[in-house]
């Protein structure tokens, strides 16, 4: 089956020569796509120089943005991905395609702990591992890792649920157990990125913060709203027998938490109805 590897890069020029070179010699079938996001050095001159078809982006439109158009442009058969600033080779794909050849749809690398920035993003994806693999039921070992090979149909079905953002590998990696398709984890180790981040910790904590819920809403929402919902109708009844045995009375709180819980759990019904009708493409 061919092969394309697709390699998001924005501001990468220290760095994307020798991971395009490196994916040539280790697959020099295969077709390497390297999407510009908007650089303003010469990471597109580099990756062409190299020996990739590079797309590029006029202005940068987001990680999520240049897998995106990575895949559009991409005709293997299977997808590979891989960040461009150094910390993956592509000689590590070899165990993830052998995972495919065995039948899983998607293998993903899934980095040890040394492989982790720094002690809080190991923090931070330990808790998105932990609360993905409570909600699908599936042992999940790194939800954020972008170095993955995917068979290209699967992926290009769920390419309109895609964020423009970082979070894209938590949504695929969802959209995939959520619809049934085989995941798999190799470990992998993660070398230290050349040049500068693109992470900034305030505004992507936040960003973070909100993937947790993310997970749950595009997984199964009940999971969610169910147990909020049953914790403000506990909340109001257990209200309503204290304000009862002390002043005989049913307060407008106890009627106002009763409500807040159905239609908290209403909005959450709704929410798995359209969770289902939006698998229901796939």
């Amino acid at each position: 089956m061919s092969l394309s590897i697709i390699i998001p890069a924005k501001n990468e020029s220290g760095a994307i020569a020798s991971v395009v070179t490196t994916a040539r010699e280790q697959y020099p079938d295969a077709q390497v796509i390297v999407v510009d996001d908007g650089s303003t050095d010469d990471t597109a001159a580099a990756a062409t120089t190299a020996g990739a078809t590079v797309v590029s982006h006029p202005e940068s439109l987001g990680n999520g943005a240049a897998v995106k158009s990575g895949a559009r442009a991409a005709t293997g058969d299977i997808l590979a991905f891989m960040d461009g600033d150094g910390q993956h080779t592509a000689a590590e794909f070899t165990p993830l395609l052998q995972r495919l050849k065995e039948g899983y749809e998607m293998a993903i690398g899934a980095r040890d702990t040394g492989s982790h920035a720094n002690v809080g993003r190991l923090f931070a994806n330990g808790l998105y591992n932990g609360i993905a693999s409570i909600i699908s039921g599936h042992k999940i070992l790194d939800l954020t890792s972008g170095f993955r090979v995917v068979r290209a149909e699967k992926f290009k079905q769920f390419l309109y649920l895609l964020p423009n953002g970082f979070s894209y590998p938590t949504t695929i990696t969802m959209a995939f157990l959520r619809s049934g398709y085989s995941v798999t984890f190799e470990p992998i180790s993660a070398a230290k990125r050349v040049g500068k981040s693109h992470i900034k910790p305030l505004r992507d904590g936040v960003r973070f913060l909100v993937i947790i819920f993310k997970i749950a809403t595009l997984y199964s929402p009940l999971k969610i709203f169910l147990p909020v919902s049953a914790l403000f109708f506990t909340t109001g009844l257990c209200y309503y027998a204290y304000t009862y045995i002390t002043t005989a009375r049913f307060t407008n709180m106890s009627m106002l938490l009763f409500s807040a819980s159905v239609i908290i759990f209403l909005i959450g019904l709704i929410s798995e109805q359209i969770t289902s009708l939006t698998y229901s493409r796939s």
